[in-house]
């Protein structure tokens, strides 16, 4: 198999780890979906993604339990999930492995682990990494409870999508996303797709995870009968699913209130609790047709009922 495809192979194996954070994950496994020969993968997983493959798994399990721990609330739906219980949903055998591995990379036990003040300082990080000083104000988030914008949920049953995308590692380097869309638009033209329903998706809270080791796939549906595509473009189904939906039309800074209001605001009393899914933005139209200033879409947050 050609050496082209191998960003495409280890995105098959990165999609595969998202998915599975909560059960074991060997080598040989994880090797397999890539089809790599388990000899040959750890070298390969490390040059394509910059980390070796344990590091890469136990780091998005940290990073999973820090959002986990932010749905924490004192009292309401998610005050049953106690720290053992979120240890375990991420993959953990033991509280004792995860206090130990937390420690090691965020400097305190999790019991001792300031959230909100972490959440705070990373978001101020992400702003000073993506925003000059003339923009970083529009990056700036909406307190709890406020929603200037008036801003209403409808809910939305979507069945299962398959979704040819191209993944952006580092994704907030300038550029990067918008020649991300180009190429899979150029791709999408080739055959004929390019008019359906394009999305945009971030698998990392940039407020959790350090901007550099952000990921955001631009995606387009397309027929479950879809020759499997080539090269660096990449395919994946995610699953039915409910999401509550907003309807957007302006600048960055109305999709960054969006999203605060959303998670802080919405969220807390609906009801509701996010699944492991990532938020999509749905373009209206292919994306960025009205360029970098002015953006149509639906953001569409997947949701259970508690």
């Amino acid at each position: 198999m050609a050496a082209t495809t191998y960003p495409e192979r280890i995105n098959r194996a990165l999609d595969y780890i998202q998915q599975h954070l909560d059960q074991p994950l060997s080598l040989e496994d994880v090797a397999r979906v890539a089809c790599f020969s388990p000899f040959h993968f750890h070298r390969i997983f490390r040059f394509q993604t910059g980390e070796p493959l344990n590091a890469c798994i136990k780091r998005l399990r940290l990073e999973r339990a820090v959002t986990l721990m932010t749905q924490r609330r004192p009292a309401g739906p998610r005050n049953a999930a106690s720290l053992t219980e979120i240890a375990l949903a991420c993959g953990f055998g033991s509280s004792t492995d995860f206090s130990r591995s937390f420690k090691q990379h965020y400097g305190v036990p999790p019991s001792q682990f300031d959230v909100a003040g972490f959440r705070r300082h990373q978001r101020e990080r992400w702003q000073d990494y993506v925003a000059d000083s003339d923009h970083r104000h529009l990056l700036d988030g909406l307190p709890p409870g406020e929603n200037p914008d008036h801003f209403a949920v409808t809910f939305r049953d979507l069945p299962p999508r398959t979704v040819a995308y191209r993944r952006i590692h580092n994704s907030y380097r300038e550029g990067a996303v918008t020649t991300a869309a180009a190429e899979l638009l150029a791709w999408a033209e080739s055959r004929g797709l390019a008019d359906g329903q394009w999305l945009g998706y971030t698998w990392d809270d940039p407020e959790v995870v350090p901007p550099e080791k952000c990921r955001y796939d631009v995606g387009l549906e397309v027929p479950p009968i879809t020759a499997l595509p080539d090269g660096e473009v990449s395919r994946l189904t995610f699953p039915a699913m409910t999401v509550a939906e907003l309807e957007l039309r302006g600048g960055i800074d109305l999709e960054m209130r969006a999203l605060d209001w959303l998670y802080g605001t919405w969220l807390p009393s609906s009801g509701c609790v996010p699944t492991d899914e990532p938020c999509f933005e749905a373009w209206i139209g292919r994306p960025f047709a009205h360029g970098m200033e002015h953006f149509e879409l639906r953001l569409q947050l997947p949701v259970t009922r508690a």
